[in-house]
């Protein structure tokens, strides 16, 4: 039943043992090589993965709480069991094999993916992931570049489409802001918004200006260059607003929605995986729902949405993606590129912060 041409045991892979910084990273050639265990699975060739801040943070055990209960949601196996952990989300590849019931792709395939965050990742030499996960790549992107896309496209498309309901037949003429747009997320966002007819204002350095200016955005206001919340208080009130940034731009920020309009605010800064860390899976679910439900509430009486959004892994999304990056609407931006050899260079690259797009990993290339 098996599709690869030979058997395999190892693979080559970044790991870590326990979390920490970046000396707890760890090349092996002897991870266990990925097994089909449902048949809706398939195995990826990795050729680039990429990193994003969720890399860093899994690095440190941020989430492990969550993260393990979903692993192994009966608690069958022993504790500890989430390692050797292998991070990585991001994949652009080569299908391997598939499963039985897999119809759509077959060995040979070139496809993209994000693969969740509570599965092995893709700093690998293979990687599994659910055939409803996966979509055909696009056409005009090599694997480096498109490997720079999937977890922040399909990130900014729950916030933006399923969150924050907006589409290509409602968006034209609305007036978007987006906080911390230089960033993986805020990048694509920015393309999908003007994309979909927005009128768009990007928040960022006044380093990035002109890479958001390229990017299609109608203003760009640089965070450092005064008092930022007195600065977006000059312009008219917004429709929509994506919050990359969290913190103190969420006590003023909904301020500059047009109220009792059905405009909405979406953050992707949310308490909700350091509650479950703190306090516990039950008491952490808890918690999180009685702040989300009351800040909801809150913000209804005053005539806006407030809402939280998070990364959802959906092939059907990335096809539509991979629509728009093949008709030029979106383009990957990428800050870095780095061998397969390099990775724990390119975790301090992102590290260091103030990335200009992606921080991209060549898994094949043999430097």
């Amino acid at each position: 039943l098996r599709a690869s041409p030979r058997a395999r045991s190892a693979m080559p892979s970044w790991v870590i043992d326990r979390y920490g910084r970046n000396d707890v990273l760890r090349f092996t050639r002897d991870m266990v090589f990925p097994a089909i265990q449902f048949p809706n699975e398939v195995i990826i060739k990795v050729h680039a993965a990429s990193l994003n801040p969720i890399d860093l943070s899994m690095r440190s055990g941020y989430g492990a709480t969550a993260l393990n209960m979903k692993r192994d949601p009966l608690k069958i196996k022993s504790m500890d069991t989430e390692f050797p952990l292998t991070l990585g989300r991001d994949v652009s590849g080569v299908i391997m094999e598939c499963g039985l019931s897999v119809s759509y792709f077959k060995p040979g395939d070139e496809v993209w993916a994000a693969i969740p965050p509570w599965k092995q990742g893709t700093l690998s030499e293979f990687v599994v992931a659910s055939g409803n996960e996966v979509s055909f790549k696009p056409k005009c992107l090599s694997h480096t570049e498109a490997a720079s896309l999937p977890y922040v496209g399909l990130t900014a498309w729950s916030a933006v489409n399923q969150v924050g309901g907006l589409n290509k037949s409602n968006c034209g003429g609305k007036r978007v802001l987006i906080l911390g747009a230089s960033g993986g997320v805020g990048t694509f966002a920015v393309q999908l918004l003007k994309a979909w007819g927005a009128h768009v204002t990007a928040v960022c350095s006044h380093d990035a200006s002109t890479l958001m200016k390229k990017l299609g955005a109608d203003d760009v206001i640089d965070y450092k260059s005064g008092n930022l919340e007195e600065q977006l208080k000059t312009l008219p009130l917004f429709d929509f607003i994506l919050d990359n940034v969290g913190g103190s731009t969420e006590k003023w920020a909904l301020d500059l929605l047009k109220k009792w309009s059905g405009a909405t605010y979406v953050t992707l800064v949310t308490p909700f995986l350091i509650n479950m860390d703190k306090l516990g899976v039950a008491d952490g679910m808890l918690q999180t729902g009685v702040t989300v439900g009351s800040k909801t509430v809150k913000h209804l009486f005053k005539g806006v949405h407030y809402r939280w959004a998070f990364f959802m892994p959906s092939g059907p999304s990335l096809d539509a993606i991979a629509e728009l990056v093949d008709s030029g609407k979106i383009q990957p931006v990428i800050d870095q590129v780095f061998s397969f050899s390099e990775v724990p260079k390119a975790f301090l690259k992102l590290e260091g912060g103030h990335a200009r797009g992606k921080t991209v990993i060549d898994v094949i290339s043999k430097k």
